[in-house]
């Protein structure tokens, strides 16, 4: 059967300007793409943990065997979110399938017709994908720019009589590495009685003293609509949760489609997520290291200048901007063969002239291979 010719055109428009995505195959190189952060992802200690756990409460299950709604609902499920609401100084806590369907079936869901949605303009595709499927309006605000978030608001209270605004950003931003300043935005949302919404995928393990994420670190909790956490970076296993009210829950297994509509996660996966925060509660030298990590790697790129080149951070998440899809796919290709494990970030994911390295520090790296990966990046400029 031949391939509509109109999505050919889109595959060579994309091998055209050197965009065309390519599945990447394992390797060896020594990780600094990954989101494993703390390394969990590879804790034998979790995994004999998730074993002895299913062994012990004999749970013998490889699936849910359906929706939540109808058969998959297993016992750890309440188990493991009454402990993830308690971790976060949460009122409650409700399990997902994965980030993207978090985001997309909150934000499908939540915000009604006549309401609006201000969202930066870096948050993620979930997250944006779920936006379009609302029927409320939505607006993006400049990035980090809570001038230009109070300019909307101040247009839609003038517009619209009492509106119900949601404000949507992320705690670290997946491709900057960056963070708002939360104290400020949170004082933007109580001024104007919005719903703050964010999106902690990459601070979960990252900060706060048991890496419980930006929010709480900062002691903001209480201040926040709802939390959107994932599992597949930080916590080093699958799956995501949404915090927020008693209420909230209620409404999200009534009306969020992604969660209504899918086969629960499988106990074995439940219990990943559950031992993970175990282990979060007790590991903070993985925390700690982390940290260190970061400093040292700010301290090396400042030390051979090249600091201008990154978009300031203070997360795991180090972006070096180097214009130009090929100029970039070179520079991470020969990383690569010197044995670092970068990836290049290419348009259209970010915009045209943002492409970029993408650095991903782990508690798991040494101080000599982040110092010998700088000095070969710098090498190659």
């Amino acid at each position: 059967m031949n391939f509509p010719k109109n999505l050919t055109d889109k595959l060579e428009i994309r091998k055209k300007n050197k965009s065309l995505r390519l599945l990447p195959k394992p390797n060896d190189l020594i990780d600094f793409s990954s989101n494993d952060y703390i390394g969990f992802s590879k804790s034998e200690a979790i995994f004999d943990a998730v074993h002895q756990f299913l062994l012990d409460h004999n749970i013998k299950s490889n699936g849910a065997t359906g929706s939540r709604l109808i058969s998959g609902n297993h016992a750890l499920y309440s188990q493991t979110e009454d402990y993830i609401a308690k971790f976060h100084q949460s009122e409650s806590a409700l399990l997902f399938n994965s980030g993207y369907d978090a985001n997309v079936g909150f934000f499908s869901s939540v915000p009604q017709k006549g309401d609006l949605i201000l969202y930066d303009e870096l948050c993620h595709a979930s997250i944006r994908d779920g936006i379009q499927l609302s029927n409320a309006k939505s607006y993006k605000f400049k990035h980090n720019d809570f001038e230009d978030l109070e300019r909307l608001i101040s247009k839609a209270i003038t517009d619209i009589s009492q509106p119900i605004i949601y404000i949507a950003t992320e705690s670290v931003f997946s491709m900057d590495g960056d963070c708002p300043n939360m104290e400020e935005l949170t004082a933007v949302s109580e001024k104007y009685n919005c719903y703050l919404v964010v999106d902690e995928a990459h601070a979960l393990g990252v900060f706060g003293d048991k890496g419980e994420g930006l929010i709480q670190y900062l002691h903001l909790q209480d201040k926040i609509f709802a939390r959107i956490m994932t599992f597949g970076k930080g916590l080093g296993c699958h799956g995501a949760v949404v915090l927020g009210s008693s209420t909230l829950k209620s409404y999200l297994v009534n009306f969020a489609r992604s969660f209504i509509y899918t086969t629960g996660l499988s106990p074995h996966s439940v219990a990943a997520v559950l031992m993970g925060y175990h282990h979060l509660e007790k590991d903070k030298q993985a925390i700690e290291t982390l940290r260190e990590n970061i400093v040292f790697f700010n301290q090396v790129i400042k030390m051979l200048y090249l600091n201008p080149l990154f978009i300031r951070s203070k997360s795991a998440i180090q972006s070096a901007i180097v214009p130009g899809n090929k100029k970039v796919k070179s520079i991470a290709a020969s990383l690569q063969q010197n044995g670092f494990d970068v990836k290049a970030i290419l348009s259209p994911t970010v915009p045209e002239g943002q492409e970029r390295l993408r650095f991903c520090i782990h508690s798991f790296n040494s101080k000599e291979e982040i110092s010998s990966l700088i000095a070969c990046f710098s090498s190659l400029l």
